[in-house]
């Protein structure tokens, strides 16, 4: 039933720790799944430094999809849009050709408190990788939403338990958020080919072992999942269907090497558009570290 476990990496990304699960060196993508960061938890003092704050950057070939726990951060981008986002609400923003965002934590800075959250990229597939770049936020009561018996379920993108959300996806696919108590039981169908369940809070059990904060479960295919709360606990069902193999460079992910060679020349040369709000600084292309000199 359970085909890996694949363990959170913690990473300082500058003031701030995210969890790194995917890409993995075993399993590079679950469905268009290819980037999955737990951010934080973490809490904040008012008045923390702005090198918090995620700058300007580019991305192409990917739908950024951010959802929290806990806190807020404000959107920034290329096309125009400023939107913050608060728990429980969904900010999806799709790439495409290309485009660039910043992530600004003004309200935490302001009044301190708790971050915690997860942002994923999903892989557009061929025909969508050169769509135009586009921006959408969801309230939480736009999104389908299930309770009973200790589960609250919220279905955050694609189809999923008879229901679809309202987030325009462009592969099959799907993102579930459930709120799990102790001895509360639910099951993941095995309507898709690639699943996976990440535990982001407390501990669950499945198939007689008990797993816990920062895993996540892969499946095997073609058979539905029994899930019990054995602490109170968060889980998030990601999965769907391949779009095919995905090159990953920094923030650019594409069907083949040489569209991510040309996004790497074009944000070098400043040929991408940078937010309209974020005009005075961005984050530089990343340069291949030299080789080790081997005399030293």
């Amino acid at each position: 039933m359970i085909e890996m476990v694949i363990e959170q990496r913690r990473r300082d990304l500058g003031g701030f720790e995210v969890g790194r699960v995917l890409p993995f060196a075993q399993r590079r993508m679950i469905g268009p799944f290819i980037f999955f960061d737990h951010m934080g938890p973490a809490r904040f003092t008012a008045g923390f430094g702005r090198e918090v704050d995620v700058r300007p950057h580019p991305h192409i070939g990917l739908s950024t999809l951010s959802y929290l726990f806990d806190g807020a951060m404000t959107h920034r981008d290329s096309v125009g849009v400023t939107q913050a986002i608060r728990p429980g609400e969904v900010n999806w923003m799709t790439a495409g050709k290309g485009i660039t965002h910043s992530e600004r934590f003004e309200e935490l800075r302001a009044h301190g408190g708790p971050m915690d959250g997860i942002q994923a990229w999903i892989a557009l597939p061929n025909e969508a990788e050169e769509i135009d770049p586009d921006f959408a936020h969801h309230a939480a009561a736009e999104l389908p939403a299930y309770e009973s018996d200790g589960l609250v379920a919220r279905l955050i993108a694609g189809e999923a338990f008879g229901a679809r959300s309202p987030v325009k996806t462009h592969s099959p696919m799907f993102y579930v958020h459930w709120a799990l108590q102790p001895g509360a039981k639910a099951q993941l169908e095995a309507e898709y080919s690639e699943r996976a369940a990440y535990v982001a809070r407390g501990s669950v059990e499945v198939d007689g072992h008990t797993y816990g904060t920062g895993q996540m479960l892969v499946f095997a295919p073609g058979q539905p999942v029994v899930v019990t709360g054995v602490t109170p606990a968060i889980v998030m069902l990601l999965g769907g269907e391949p779009v095919g193999e995905r090159f990953i460079e920094w923030n650019f992910v594409a069907s083949s090497r040489e569209r991510i060679e040309q996004a790497k020349a074009d944000w070098r040369a400043g040929r991408m558009k940078l937010p309209d709000a974020d005009d005075d600084e961005f984050i530089p292309l990343p340069e291949p570290a030299p080789p080790a000199n081997p005399m030293s």
